[in-house]
C-alpha cells in the first residue's frame, strides 16, 4: 500500500472534531483556599489524579495527585492548595482542533489539559488522553453508519451519467482571521465527498490536504478560496489567497519552518507543517506565489 493510503481515518478525524466535543464538560474543581487534606476525599470519591484549581469562576492552578502524595509525606496537609497548586498552566481552547491536543499531550506528556473559552479565558471543560479515546470511537461508529447509508445512496455517482465529460465544482469561500469558523469549509468539503461515494482513504487525503490549505488562509491571509473540480478518475484541489504571498517557497517547504506570529502560535497554529502535510497528501501538487498579490496552491489525488 502506498504511504499516502496509510492515512487512517484516526487522523482524519483528528484534524475535524474540535477538543469542545470530545473534553468532559462536568469539572471538579477546588478552591484555592481548599486544604490539601480535603484532596484527599475528592480524589477518591471522583476517581481522579487532578483536579483544576478555580477562584471566581477564574482558573488559577492545577493539583494533581502526585502533589497530594508529596504533602501526605512532608505532613504538609493543613495548608492551602493555594501553596502548593501548580501556577503555569498549560491550557486548550474548546474550539481547538483535537490535533492540537494530540500533538500537546505526545509533547508535554501530561495527564489533562483544562480548557478555556477563548472569549474569557474561563474554565468550561477538562480533556484527558483517555477523552480523546472515547471520543474518537464515538465518531468512528458515528460515520460508518451513516457512510453506510450515503454509499446506498449515491454510490457510481459518475457511472450513472451518460455524458462525453462530467464534473462536479465545489468552491469553498474563506474568511481570513475567523478562527471560530476555521475548519468548517474543509468539513463541509469532506461531507459532500462523502454523499458522492468517494473513496474514504481518497476523502481523508483530501480532508486533511483541505484543512491545512483552510487554516493558511485564516492565518496569514485576509481570504481566499478552495475549489474541489471532482472528475471520474481525479480530483483536483486548487487553493487560491490574495495574501502577502511566500518570498522563498523552498525554505517554506521546510517542516517546521514558519513565519506565524507568536499570538498565533499561542493558539495552537502556526506550527510550520502546513504545506508539508498538504504535499505528502498529494499525487501532485504545485504551488505558485508571488509577493503582494497571493498563493496558488493546486494538488492532484487519483481516484483509481
Amino acid at each position: 500500500m502506498d504511504a499516502k493510503e496509510k492515512i487512517s481515518v484516526i487522523q482524519e478525524l483528528a484534524y475535524e472534531l474540535k477538543v469542545g466535543e470530545v473534553m468532559k464538560k462536568e469539572v471538579i474543581t477546588v478552591s484555592p483556599n481548599n486544604l490539601i487534606a480535603d484532596l484527599r476525599e475528592i480524589l477518591r470519591d471522583n476517581r481522579i489524579s487532578g483536579t483544576p484549581v478555580v477562584d471566581k469562576g477564574k482558573l488559577v492552578g492545577i493539583i494533581s495527585l502526585e502533589d497530594f502524595i508529596k504533602c501526605l509525606l512532608d505532613g504538609e496537609m493543613e495548608i492551602p492548595v493555594s501553596q502548593k497548586m501548580t501556577q503555569s498552566i498549560q491550557t486548550l481552547y474548546e474550539d481547538e482542533p483535537l490535533i492540537h491536543a494530540i500533538n500537546k499531550f505526545e509533547k508535554l506528556n501530561y495527564g489533562r489539559f483544562p480548557v478555556v473559552a477563548r472569549e474569557n479565558g474561563k474554565l468550561v471543560g477538562i480533556i484527558t488522553k483517555g477523552d480523546i479515546i472515547h471520543g474518537l470511537l464515538q465518531r468512528l461508529e458515528h460515520e460508518y453508519y451513516e457512510e453506510e447509508i450515503k454509499r446506498l445512496r449515491a454510490s457510481h455517482f459518475f457511472e450513472d451519467i451518460i455524458a462525453d465529460e462530467s464534473r462536479i465544482i465545489l468552491q469553498y469561500n474563506i474568511v481570513g482571521n475567523d478562527f471560530k469558523r476555521a475548519g468548517e469549509s474543509s468539513s463541509r468539503l469532506k461531507k459532500t465527498l462523502t454523499r458522492l461515494g468517494i473513496r474514504p482513504q481518497v476523502i481523508r487525503r483530501l480532508a486533511i490536504a483541505s484543512y491545512e490549505a483552510e487554516m493558511n488562509i485564516v492565518i496569514f491571509t485576509s481570504q481566499g478560496k478552495i475549489i474541489a473540480n471532482i472528475q471520474p478518475r481525479q480530483i483536483k484541489l486548487s487553493v487560491i489567497d490574495s495574501g502577502p504571498g511566500i518570498p522563498d517557497v523552498e525554505q517554506a517547504m521546510q517542516p517546521g519552518f514558519s513565519t506565524a506570529p507568536d499570538w498565533i502560535r499561542e493558539m495552537g497554529f502556526g506550527a510550520g507543517m502546513g504545506l508539508v502535510n498538504i504535499k505528502k497528501c498529494a499525487d501532485k501538487f504545485s504551488i505558485n506565489s508571488k509577493v503582494g498579490q497571493g498563493t496558488q496552491i493546486e494538488i492532484i489525488i487519483n481516484l483509481e
